[in-house]
C-alpha cells in the first residue's frame, strides 16, 4: 500500500518590502511521504520570497514534470517556476525552455558541491535565477513545523523573516546566479 501525503495548513502573511507586496495566503501543503521538515519549509520560504495570487504549489516530487511551485498567467503559460534542492542540470535546461523564470533554491550540506558541479553547464541560461541557504537554514525552519501554522514572512534589504509569533529564522540567501528576487 503507497503512503500518502500528510497535509499542512499555513497561514502566511507577506510583506515584502523589496517588491511592494503585502499579502495574506491560505496555504495547503501536501508533503510528500519521502520529503523532510526541511524541504517543506524551505517551499514555504520560497512561497514567501515569491509570494503572488498566482503563485501555487505545484505536484513537485509525485510528478516528473512539475516543479515544487509555479505562477502561470491566465492562459496556462508558466511565467515563474520554482525548485527547492539540487536539481540536475537537465532538469534545469528543461524548467528553462518551458518558463519565462525559472528560480533554484539550493539548501544542505552538499550544496556547494552540486552548485560546482553544474554551475558552468546552466551559466548561459538568462532566464534561471539560483539561490543558496546556509545550512543552519532548513533545520531551524524546520523547527517551526505544525500541522497548521501561522506565519509571518517579512523580506526586506535582502534578508528575510519567518516567524511564528515565539520564535523567528533570520534567513539571508546568498545569490549565486541571475537577477534579484523581484
Amino acid at each position: 500500500m503507497a503512503l500518502k501525503a500528510t497535509i499542512y495548513k499555513a497561514d502566511l502573511s507577506v510583506a515584502d518590502m523589496d517588491r511592494g507586496y503585502y499579502g495574506d495566503h491560505n496555504l495547503t501543503i501536501a508533503r510528500h511521504p519521502s520529503e523532510t521538515d526541511e524541504r517543506m519549509m524551505v517551499r514555504l520560504l520560497a512561497f514567501g520570497l515569491y509570494a503572488d495570487p498566482a503563485l501555487s504549489f505545484a505536484k513537485g516530487l509525485c510528478v516528473d514534470d512539475e516543479p515544487d511551485l509555479w505562477q502561470k498567467d491566465l492562459t496556462g503559460a508558466i511565467e515563474r517556476w520554482i525548485d527547492v534542492g539540487q536539481p540536475d542540470e537537465k532538469w534545469i535546461r528543461k524548467a528553462c525552455g518551458r518558463a519565462d523564470e525559472v528560480v533554484v533554491i539550493s539548501f544542505g550540506r552538499a550544496s556547494d558541491v552540486w552548485w560546482n558541479g553544474v554551475k558552468d553547464k546552466v551559466a548561459r541560461l538568462g532566464n534561471l535565477t539560483v539561490w543558496n541557504l546556509d545550512s543552519d537554514i532548513a533545520p531551524a525552519l524546520a523547527a517551526l513545523t505544525k500541522r497548521t501554522m501561522r506565519l509571518q514572512c517579512t523580506v526586506q534589504d535582502g534578508q528575510v523573516w519567518m516567524t511564528d509569533g515565539t520564535e523567528t529564522v533570520v534567513v539571508e540567501p546568498k545569490r549565486l546566479m541571475g537577477p534579484q528576487v523581484g
